[in-house]
């Protein structure tokens, strides 16, 4: 592809991700599939020129709003080449001519903001800070609570590229040779440094360079991700339920430290993620997992086998932060249509009623990829403060191993800290059944 084909290519995809209701990577993924001809050494430069517009969308609006300009992908894409790439007005103009497969040749007033443009720091003096970091109004006030003095720090971390991380099916090979056939196929590949059965690449590519995602020994996961199914420490004949659970991530990595016996039990009010984590199961080998629809978080079922199963997580629907820099686009989206205080009060609702579930002694993991914290230790101590009958497991003594989490007690991942997704986890158990005293013989 030509430069200016790779530039037409990351504005289609601009547009069609601030068009969908779907997330970025989803966009994505469905981008590419439909045009499988585009090779690995064009899908990293891509890529890489989408996130970079992605990540600078409130700096590139406040500069076209400086000069009384629309905030248009085309006109975000003239901006960022001229701001933070600092192309002169004659290389925009020849990347802008209208060639086949390129973007269309400049028009008047747009060859008018390129020269205005020319010569400024993406970065201006006058921008007020959340513009600098990318940080929406509805999340200013918790971050800044969240974070104190390291604001400014973890926002940037957050404006990163994501890496992209594996985890290895146990079920089916072992870490070190999958490492083993990534080298061979000449990727970057080294094991994570906290996930024990977690890769990472080092590089932008085309999924289907990898073929034990077909065959199930390898899942996409991020290392974060696959923390929080560890801290489950669900054991082989265990009953376990995984109460939000999507199309499966966490479930998959459940059922293989399982060892596939027991009985692990995926549930969601959306039965076509479900469809997807059946499938996912079944390539993985997994005959100890099942599927479970449910109507809402107060569904029949979860009466029915009130004080059944050994773990449950909890991963509840939440704002998303902690994934912006695997969807950036997500930053400008107001968490669900009723606004935060509706989430937090379905996330409440939710936790409550899985904890039903929960046996006596058995574990209660609740799970957010957010950094709020009234999503995460705020949630907790609500629940913990009505429900006298769990108490917090510190992270370490569920698993001393993870040291540096950014919070005492539980499970708190940043970019910033540990380079993973932001995540949350906090294990909870329930206390056991007392023994009733021996009768008295008298």
């Amino acid at each position: 592809m030509t430069p200016a084909a790779r530039l037409q290519a990351a504005l289609d995809l601009m547009i069609d991700i601030g068009t969908s209701a779907r997330t970025a990577d989803a966009v994505i993924s469905a981008w590419f599939r439909a045009r499988r001809q585009i090779d690995d050494c064009d899908r990293g430069p891509i890529l890489d020129m989408l996130h970079a517009l992605l990540s600078h969308r409130a700096r590139l609006g406040w500069w076209l709003a400086r000069h009384g300009r629309p905030d248009t992908p085309r006109n975000r894409l003239l901006a960022f080449l001229v701001l933070a790439e600092g192309r002169r007005p004659e290389e925009i103009k020849r990347l802008f001519s209208g060639v086949k497969y390129g973007p269309a040749a400049l028009t008047e007033a747009e060859q008018t903001l390129v020269v205005k443009l020319q010569g400024n720091p993406v970065d201006h003096p006058a921008m007020p800070e959340d513009v600098r970091l990318e940080c929406p109004d509805w999340a200013a006030e918790g971050f800044r609570r969240r974070f104190g003095t390291d604001f400014a720090t973890e926002m940037a971390a957050m404006l990163t590229p994501p890496p992209l991380d594996l985890r290895v099916n146990s079920l089916k090979t072992t870490r070190a040779a999958v490492l083993r056939q990534l080298q061979a196929l000449e990727l970057p590949a080294q094991a994570s440094a906290l996930a024990p059965l977690g890769i990472r690449i080092a590089e932008r590519m085309s999924l289907a360079r990898l073929p034990g995602l077909k065959t199930g020994e390898i899942e996409i996961q991020d290392e974060g991700s696959q923390l929080v199914a560890l801290l489950m420490q669900a054991r082989p004949g265990d009953r376990v339920v995984d109460f939000c659970a999507g199309p499966g991530g966490k479930t998959l990595a459940i059922a293989a430290q399982m060892q596939n016996k027991g009985r692990i039990i995926a549930c969601d009010v959306s039965e076509g993620r479900l469809k997807r984590c059946a499938e996912r199961a079944r390539r993985a080998g997994l005959q100890n997992a099942e599927t479970r629809v449910l109507s809402s978080e107060t569904d029949r079922w979860v009466k029915r086998h009130k004080a059944s199963f050994d773990r449950v997580l909890v991963d509840v629907p939440c704002s998303g932060t902690g994934t912006w820099r695997r969807n950036p686009d997500a930053r400008w989206r107001t968490p669900e249509e009723k606004g935060l205080d509706a989430l937090l009060a379905l996330q409440g609702r939710i936790l409550a009623s899985a904890a039903r579930l929960v046996k006596p002694g058995g574990r209660l993991v609740y799970a957010t990829c957010s950094m709020m914290a009234d999503e995460n230790e705020d949630q907790v101590a609500a629940f913990l403060a009505t429900h006298p009958e769990f108490s917090a497991v510190p992270l370490a003594e569920v698993a001393p191993q993870l040291t540096g989490s950014a919070h005492p007690d539980y499970l708190s991942l940043t970019p910033a800290r540990h380079d993973t997704d932001g995540f949350f986890a906090a294990v909870l158990q329930r206390a056991a059944v007392a023994e009733a005293p021996p009768e008295d013989d008298a």
